[in-house]
This record gives C-alpha cells, sequence and structure tokens, in this order.
C-alpha cells in the first residue's frame, strides 16, 4: 500500500512537472501579436492614388451625411446635438453658419431619416491657374419607413491638405458641400420638391 502511495505521488508530481514545461513553450496570444506582420494577417490590396482618394470621400460624404440625419433627428439642443454639430463642422475646412443651410434645408425639407451614396467619382476642374477637386455622386433618401424618395445626384468641392507632421499623408476637408461645378450639367436626377 506504501508502495501504491509513493508511486501516485511521484506520477502527480511528474505530470505536475510535465505540464509546467509545456506551458513555457507556448506562446502566448500577446506574442503572436507582437510578433505578427501585417503580410501574414491580411491579404495586401494595392490601390492606386484614385482609388483611394474615392473610397476615403465616399466614407467622408457618407459620414457626413448621417451625422446630418442623425442631428436633425434631434432637438439641436442637447449636448449630444452639440457634439454632433461640431464633429460635422470638423469635416469643413473653414466651417461658418452657411456650411449646412443646403443641406439641413433639403433633408429636412424631404422628411430624410437615412441616406445611401452611390456611384462617387472624383475629378478635377481647372480654373485659371488653379485646380479644384470635385467628387459627384448620387444620394438615395430614405424616409422613417426606409422607403426611398429619389436619388439625386449632388457635387462636393474638397481639399486634401498635407499634415507636417507626417510624410505623405493628407487631412481631407470638404471646402463646398451640395456646391455646383463650374460646368453646368443640364440634366436633374430625381424629384425635388
Amino acid at each position: 500500500m506504501k508502495r501504491i502511495n509513493k508511486f501516485l505521488i511521484f506520477a502527480v508530481l511528474f505530470l505536475a512537472f510535465v505540464s509546467c514545461n509545456n506551458k513555457k513553450t507556448e506562446v502566448s496570444d500577446l506574442d503572436k501579436l507582437r510578433n505578427s506582420t501585417n503580410i501574414k494577417s491580411y491579404p495586401a490590396v494595392q490601390m492606386d492614388s484614385m482609388q483611394a482618394i474615392n473610397s476615403i470621400t465616399k466614407q467622408k460624404v457618407q459620414e457626413l451625411l448621417d451625422l446630418s440625419t442623425l442631428y436633425l433627428s434631434g432637438n439641436k439642443d442637447t449636448e449630444i446635438d452639440t457634439v454632433i454639430y461640431s464633429q460635422m463642422q470638423s469635416y469643413f475646412h473653414k466651417p461658418d453658419s452657411l456650411t449646412f443651410k443646403k443641406l439641413f434645408k433639403e433633408l429636412d425639407s424631404l422628411k430624410v431619416k437615412s441616406v445611401k451614396v452611390n456611384n462617387l467619382s472624383v475629378y478635377k476642374e481647372f480654373y485659371k491657374k488653379d485646380t479644384l477637386d470635385y467628387a459627384k455622386f448620387n444620394l438615395e433618401y430614405f424616409d422613417s419607413k426606409n422607403k426611398s424618395l429619389g436619388t439625386f445626384e449632388k457635387n462636393a468641392q474638397y481639399i486634401l491638405l498635407s499634415t507636417p507632421m507626417i510624410k505623405k499623408e493628407f487631412k481631407f476637408y470638404f471646402l463646398d458641400f451640395y456646391s455646383s461645378p463650374l460646368k453646368k450639367d443640364s440634366t436633374s436626377v430625381g424629384v425635388t420638391r
């Protein structure tokens, strides 16, 4: 009996020793993350500069419109509305009191609750010695019952400003939202009320 007890104690100690040694050789999740690279984790997607600008512009337009509909659905006098409004102003290079007037008027008159950005493309126009960057896009407005109110073609003028701290990094700002391009287009899309 004494021999069996000693054997069991020895077996338990041996298993504990072996299991402790196995834990030392395992790599923790933190070490895996620290030593991993994006090449192994994520597929590399190459974009040229125009594709990147298109993608960023579409994202910024969608975010601004989402914030606008959220702001208009509120009371416009609470702290959260103030935060939303200041967030919206951060999308513009030099916001003023007229910055959102056209946007709010259109969204409010149609009672828009959500917006989807479609078919965005960026282009450049040349005016005298300046190059102006524009985005042309279609917006589909939806009401509170998620029913489409129509598709509208819009333009926005934007600017990319280089940041002095980091090379090859740019800040995106709108100069004018729902702007009219220099060349007037005679066709209009959608129904206005």
